[in-house]
């Protein structure tokens, strides 16, 4: 009998489900691959995305991410020394704010400010003020920041009401879902999607193997 073998050689039924798991995971690699190729421009070209460190890097690297993540924040220093250390890297950051409605707003404050700095100078001290901050984020502490850090707040106001924002984030979510992102950060590093705050080595790990 089939059942008596598998209870006297449990291994075959261990290797035979490590198979199926392995058969599984490349489906969905390959699927993930797919589409990162269907969305290569939005994903790493699009005009309303914020692009940090080097925009004709090599290697490009995209971030979803929610302010409100706690995980986020624990990853914020990763992004903050591959930038530092790798001056071929082009770093792509997409809003997804799933985490309520203070994520939501925290995210409208940032685009406005993204439509302000199209070189990405002073969003990266927002970004880093905001995420890195104490508190729940929401569109009240948002602005303060933004007002912090040395934004146009009048300006801000005004982008905060225009369809780019709406379109931005529209994208952003669009994408996500295309690829199966269900939490934050995730990346997308080459054809890759790793998910999670993997840290800095392991970042550090698929971007160089990118290079070489």
């Amino acid at each position: 009998m089939i059942k008596d073998y598998l209870v006297a050689h449990p291994e075959v039924l261990q290797d035979a489900m490590a198979a199926l798991d392995k058969q599984q995971k490349d489906t969905e690699a390959q699927q993930v691959r797919a589409t990162i190729m269907a969305n290569n421009a939005t994903l790493f070209n699009s005009p309303h995305q914020v692009v940090l460190g080097n925009p004709h890097g090599k290697v490009e690297v995209v971030e979803f991410f929610d302010y409100n993540c706690a995980f986020c924040k624990h990853a914020l220093p990763d992004m903050l020394k591959l930038l530092d250390t790798d001056h071929d890297l082009k770093f792509v950051l997409k809003e997804f704010p799933v985490l309520g409605e203070g994520s939501v707003e925290a995210a409208h404050v940032a685009v406005a400010a993204r439509m302000q700095d199209p070189t990405g100078a002073k969003y990266i001290l927002f970004h880093q003020k905001l995420l890195g901050g104490r508190g729940v984020a929401d569109k009240a502490r948002a602005l303060a920041v933004a007002k912090e850090v040395g934004f146009d707040m009048a300006r801000i106001q005004r982008d905060m009401a225009s369809p780019e924002v709406n379109t931005t984030i529209a994208e952003d979510m669009k994408l996500a879902d295309a690829l199966g992102v269900n939490g934050t950060p995730s990346y997308v590093v080459g054809d890759e999607l790793v998910v999670g705050a993997v840290g800095f080595d392991e970042l550090k790990k698929k971007i160089d193997a990118l290079q070489n």
